[in-house]
């Protein structure tokens, strides 16, 4: 019913170009450990409205048959800045079909009345004691991609029921686009961000020493959604703002200052900063992905140089401190033989080496947060303290 994407399918017919034909329709989508992600475009291997719908009919029902009371608890959705103008697609509108199919099968929806990161979608299902989350991006992906993910704790990585719809006609389940706004709990909005209040009073103890230095920072959030957010995190711990990227600050589907929007490249991404950070003198460069759930980190070292760290860096720096931070919090050795650690099988292992000298335990999972996440949560179900996890790319 999208006049863009089946205009996309009537041309390539009138020209006889099977070659396009079968781009469109010659295979679908699967889902990875990044969810699902493609092309935006016509026909069942892009993303757009028909494959949204298919793929979020397939998870209602996935839901349904796992959840007693998810017509009672519900969903989120969040969606970030992407958008294809040939197509018609973009993640705002796909967010919204998506809401309305649930809506249209009496499932109640929290929807994200903006742009958002991608880790606000997890913890409101956890904030809101949600059956399930859903975020519509690509990531890091190219301009041209957009991707669907969605998820609870799908054990043993099983997504075939996400695509057990396929070919059931989306006419039945889904009513008009308008009419997701008019049904449903929602849109989530900014008061979601006042979980940083939380974060605040956890770290107490820090925001004097954070007051008081004079260490200077930039952040680029790519084109991508996190800038608003990074500066209300530096607010809420006491920090001076960090020098934003100008021409990066604010969303951009076109990208238009990088190949790849991926800051895990490295230097080839923070070119920008770089400039900015010598022009200021901060020493300390912050960049996201365009959904704001990669981080890397440059420093500028004595010689003058910069120094990107890697994701395996980062991890065993954010995994001492979060275990300094617990010791200073919990004395005595009693309580360490609930502590733990994860990573995934291609990252460091680090922190195993810590966890043998300090006396936590550490785990290694398969690749992908899905696994960490869901061992995370077992442990935590069995009252264990679960501190960190993270993978070498970046996350």
């Amino acid at each position: 019913q999208n006049p863009k994407t089946s205009g996309m399918v009537r041309q390539v017919l009138a020209e006889g170009a099977a070659g396009d034909l079968q781009k469109y329709f010659g295979s679908r989508m699967e889902f990875g450990t990044a969810g699902l992600r493609a092309a935006m475009g016509a026909g069942i291997s892009h993303m757009n409205d028909l494959t949204i719908i298919q793929t979020t009919q397939g998870f209602c029902r996935y839901l349904e048959k796992n959840f007693s009371d998810l017509k009672k608890r519900g969903v989120v959705i969040g969606f970030d800045a992407r958008a294809h103008l040939s197509s018609g697609g973009s993640s705002k509108r796909f967010a919204r079909l998506a809401a309305n199919t649930f809506i249209s099968q009496g499932v109640p929806v929290y929807l994200f009345s903006d742009i958002t990161p991608t880790p606000f979608v997890p913890y409101t299902v956890t904030h809101l004691k949600l059956c399930a989350g859903i975020m519509v991006t690509a990531s890091h992906n190219p301009k041209q991609d957009n991707g669907y993910k969605g998820g609870q704790q799908v054990m043993g990585g099983d997504s075939t029921p996400l695509l057990c719809s396929g070919e059931t006609p989306p006419g039945a389940l889904c009513p008009a686009l308008e009419a997701s706004a008019q049904k449903g709990h929602g849109p989530v909005g900014m008061g979601l961000v006042e979980g940083h209040k939380d974060v605040q009073r956890d770290g107490a103890p820090l925001l004097n020493i954070n007051k008081e230095t004079d260490l200077k920072f930039v952040h680029t959030s790519v084109h991508g959604v996190g800038h608003r957010f990074v500066q209300l995190a530096f607010k809420a711990f006491d920090l001076s703002p960090p020098f934003a990227v100008p021409e990066q600050k604010d969303p951009d589907p076109e990208f238009p200052t990088v190949k790849y929007p991926n800051p895990e490249e490295g230097k080839g991404v923070l070119t920008l900063s770089f400039a900015l950070a010598e022009k200021d003198g901060a020493k300390i460069i912050l960049a996201n992905d365009p959904d704001a759930d990669r981080l890397a980190v440059a420093e500028k070292q004595e010689s003058g140089e910069w120094k990107v760290f890697s994701g395996n860096e980062l991890g065993a720096l954010l995994g001492w401190w979060m275990f300094s931070c617990w010791k200073n919090n919990n004395k005595g050795s009693c309580a360490l033989k609930d502590v733990y650690m994860l990573s995934s099988t291609v990252s460091s292992k680090i922190l195993r080496a810590i966890a043998l000298k300090e006396g936590f335990h550490f785990e290694e999972t398969l690749t992908g947060f899905k696994w960490m996440g869901n061992r995370a949560r077992q442990l935590m179900d069995q009252g264990k303290a679960v501190l960190f996890a993270f993978e070498e790319a970046i996350g």
